[in-house]
C-alpha cells in the first residue's frame, strides 16, 4: 500500500539540488521508505524562487506547497529553533509545513527532523509526515 508521505524541506538558499537530493534520500531510508511513497513537498513561501527545490518538485512531479511563516509559527512541532526563528520568522520549517501540507499534526510525524549538510556546504532539514488523505 502506498504510504501517502508529506516531505517538508528547509534549506538554505542557494542550495544545490545535489544537497536537496541527498537529504530527502537519506530521511526515507531512516524510515525505510522511497521516492514512490512521497506525495507531495512542502516549505516556507520564503523558499518560492529557490531554484533546488522548484527543480526537484518539477523533476519528481510532485506539488510543492508554501505556508507563511504567521502559519507555520502556529503549528506546534517538537523541534523549534531559536536560528530558524531568527532568520525565518518562525521557530520551524519542514516539520510545521509537512505538517500543514499534510493536515495533521505533529503526531503523524514520522521523521521529526533530519538534517544534511552538503558538499556544496549548505544544509537541508527534511521531516516526513503521513498524509491521512
Amino acid at each position: 500500500m502506498k504510504q501517502n508521505l508529506i516531505l517538508g524541506i528547509g534549506c538554505d538558499r542557494n542550495v544545490s539540488l545535489e544537497t536537496l537530493n541527498t537529504a530527502l534520500d537519506q530521511a526515507l531510508e531512516k524510515i525505510k521508505q522511497n521516492r514512490d511513497a512521497v506525495t507531495a513537498l512542502a516549505s516556507i513561501d520564503k523558499k518560492n524562487d529557490e531554484v533546488a527545490l522548484l527543480a526537484l518538485a518539477a523533476q519528481q512531479s510532485w506539488p510543492l506547497h508554501f505556508f507563511s511563516a504567521g502559519e507555520l509559527a502556529k503549528v506546534d512541532v517538537p523541534n523549534p529553533s531559536a536560528v530558524v526563528m531568527k532568520y525565518m520568522g518562525t521557530p520551524a520549517v519542514a516539520e510545521a509545513a509537512a505538517i500543514l501540507a499534510a493536515q495533521t499534526t505533529q503526531e503523524d510525524l514520522l521523521l521529526e527532523k533530519h538534517k544534511y549538510r552538503g558538499t556544496d556546504g549548505k544544509n537541508a532539514t527534511v521531516s516526513i509526515v503521513k498524509s491521512t488523505f
